[in-house]
């Protein structure tokens, strides 16, 4: 009895049931197991080393050597027919479309509001008055001379007829009596005893090859039934059914194994990467950190603190003497050229200043002082 209830909305769980696994099963499992995990160990440890090898190369040469050659590419073939087209075929294009529009365009536009327009005018007058001269002779002309022909042609088509009548009756008798009669009389007493006849005879031949081609069949279909179906019957059921069988148990439980073994292989390969890793980290990478952080970096900061920054020192001394040099050489040679100058053309006319009446930047506004010209102080 179960004690505890479902909650309500779900399903009960079923037990899961597994299939019953025979003896030759368990008995080619584990065999094939542990000869395809020696087998797919080393192609997993190697496939799992031309992963990373493979990452690596694409990380550190193939992605930047294809971000180069795309910009090489962009550099050699994009950007040249993009400044072709922006700069060469846009203006070109444009000048031609203003030499279409003014050598073509603007001409036509002319030549259709003023030369076409007012000969398709006068044409469609001319037209218009030709309809109108042949609409009268059509309503003046021929309408009463096709009337007139038609009541000539009715008069002499009674005439005709009054006159044929008794011949067309004599006609039709000479045919029923020497054409249809006879014609009648051969389909019925000569043809039609003829033609079932021939269909009775043809419905007998067809009935008695039919039943030779039936008996035929048949004898053909127990022979091919006794010497192939039953002996390949007897093949399928009792020979390629049951290695058929065993095939797709094998079959099956080696792409298990397969699939087993790649994953176990994949945790060796895995493990066996990093003991690797670490081995070369204890190998390189630590004596290499070690190296670097008690010899070299000491090292650095002797000779940073001993030699570079005391050349940087004099190296900038030396640079700003070499300004302060400069400078005065300039200035040395400013007065040189003023002192030449003054010597050629003497000194230049001094311009006076001249009182703007305004005040000055250091005067301030009060309001007992004013800037006009009259009461300024």
């Amino acid at each position: 009895m179960d004690l505890q209830k479902q909650p309500a909305g779900q399903p009960e769980q079923q037990p899961s049931r597994q299939s019953p696994e025979g003896c030759l099963v368990v008995a080619i499992r584990l065999p094939v197991r542990i000869v395809v995990l020696v087998l797919v160990v080393p192609v997993r440890m190697v496939w799992d080393a031309l992963v990373v090898a493979g990452r690596f190369l694409m990380d550190t040469v193939l992605r930047p050597v294809g971000r180069a050659l795309l910009w090489v590419a962009r550099a050699v073939f994009v950007w040249p027919f993009v400044g072709l087209w922006r700069y060469v075929v846009v203006p070109l294009g444009r000048a031609l479309a203003w030499l279409g529009n003014v050598l073509v365009v603007v001409p036509l536009g002319w030549l259709h509001r003023h030369v076409l327009t007012p000969l398709g005018h006068a044409l469609a007058w001319l037209a218009r008055g030709i309809g109108a001269g042949l609409e009268w002779v059509y309503a003046r002309v021929l309408t009463p001379v096709g009337q007139a022909l038609m009541w000539a042609l009715r008069g002499i088509g009674a005439v005709f007829a009054l006159l044929g009548a008794g011949g067309y009756t004599a006609v039709a008798w000479l045919v029923r009596y020497l054409v249809v009669i006879p014609a009648v009389w051969l389909y019925e007493w000569v043809l039609a005893p003829v033609g079932r006849a021939i269909a009775w005879g043809a419905k007998v031949f067809v009935r008695g090859v039919g039943l030779v081609l039936t008996g035929v069949g048949i004898g053909l279909y127990w022979v091919a039934r006794v010497l192939l179906v039953l002996p390949a019957l007897a093949l399928w059921q009792w020979v390629l059914l049951p290695v058929g069988r065993f095939l797709a148990v094998v079959g099956r439980e080696v792409g298990q194994a397969l699939e087993h073994a790649w994953r176990v292989a994949g945790r060796i390969s895995l493990a066996v990467g990093r003991a690797l890793g670490t081995l070369f980290r204890w190998i390189f990478v630590e004596p290499v950190r070690w190296f670097y952080r008690t010899v070299l970096t000491p090292v650095g900061h002797v000779v940073r603190d001993a030699v570079l920054r005391p050349v940087a020192e004099a190296a900038r001394s030396v640079g700003q003497a070499t300004r302060l040099a400069l400078a005065s050489a300039r200035e040395s040679v400013r007065q040189a050229r003023a002192d030449f100058r003054r010597t050629l053309f003497g000194e230049p006319e001094r311009v006076e200043a001249v009182d703007r009446r305004e005040p000055t930047g250091l005067e301030t506004r009060t309001l007992g002082s004013s800037t006009t010209a009259l009461t300024k102080d």
